[in-house]
């Protein structure tokens, strides 16, 4: 007798146990609690949920992006907006039935979609609600909302699991990732999660002003660092598709400890930031917002 193929969240849930999920590879048991770089056992914890009107607007529309903010993260960049949650892991511990109770909730109340923020580290609690949810009549997209610092084993396991992808392309250079992520291999791990996410999904595809699937890239200019934004740019149109959907993103201010960084505790000025937005649409490419 053949026994039944394991589902995919316990697929995902075995390897916490010896954790290999994002390019840190920590390899701690967090099956039995253990904390590795993202500082998250073997629970998911909830910072926020609700329905989000900042995000872009092909995932805002009427009635709000379902945003659900995870504590925690794989990348730990000195500049963090949102310190206290990825670095001081604010939040509360919640269980696959809540977390799917929490996706049912925000689709009731009228989401367009799941914005799954920061998930990279907690991949398999959001499959293991996603199976309860999905039984029980959830059925908006799931946007996938991550720093872009993403194994690529990891990504082919959610194959049919995401609609949208929405990564961030920090860097471009491992000197610039290595300084203010602790990262050297970010770039590498970026444009290969890059090249998967477009083969899963495809360009984006947008249906009566909402987006529906595919790839949605986002890129935060920040001060300096001009030219690694014009490749990243360059890589967009040329390697990814020149269809591709790209929010470029002047919000970056010194947070956290960019002030220890003297050439990043500034503003980006109005001249770098319209520099890549102009090379962005030179080079064909869709500019969101």
């Amino acid at each position: 007798m053949t026994s039944t193929p394991p589902r995919l969240s316990e697929q995902l849930v075995a390897q916490l146990s010896n954790c290999t999920l994002c390019p840190r590879e920590c390899r701690v048991n967090r099956m039995q609690d253990e904390r590795g770089f993202c500082g998250i056992g073997r629970w998911a914890v909830v910072a926020s949920a609700g329905p989000h009107y900042g995000e872009e607007s092909v995932l805002v529309g009427r009635h709000g992006s379902g945003t659900i903010f995870f504590s925690g993260c794989n990348l730990g960049c000195c500049f963090c907006q949102n310190y206290d949650i990825s670095h001081y892991r604010e939040g509360a511990e919640t269980d696959p039935r809540t977390l799917a109770a929490i996706m049912l909730r925000l689709q009731k109340i009228g989401c367009h979609n799941i914005n799954v923020v920061t998930p990279t580290h907690v991949v398999p609690q959001i499959v293991e609600a996603l199976e309860l949810a999905r039984r029980d009549s959830l059925h908006v997209p799931l946007v996938f909302n991550c720093g872009g610092y993403e194994k690529v084993e990891t990504l082919r396991t959610l194959k049919g699991v995401v609609e949208i992808y929405m990564p961030d392309a920090k860097f471009w250079n491992a000197a610039s990732a290595e300084r203010y992520c602790r990262a050297p291999d970010y770039p590498d791990r970026m444009r290969a999660a890059l090249r998967e996410m477009h083969a899963q999904v495809g360009d984006l595809q947008i249906v009566n002003g909402l987006a529906t699937r595919g790839l949605l890239v986002r890129h935060l200019v920040m001060p300096g660092l001009v030219e690694e934004s014009l490749q990243i740019m360059e890589f967009l149109a040329r390697e990814i598709s020149p269809n591709t959907f790209v929010n470029v993103m002047e919000q970056y201010r010194p947070m956290f400890h960019a002030a220890d960084f003297t050439e990043i505790a500034r503003r980006p000025t109005s001249a770098e930031y319209l520099h890549v937005l102009r090379h962005a649409q030179s080079l064909g490419l869709r500019i969101s917002d």
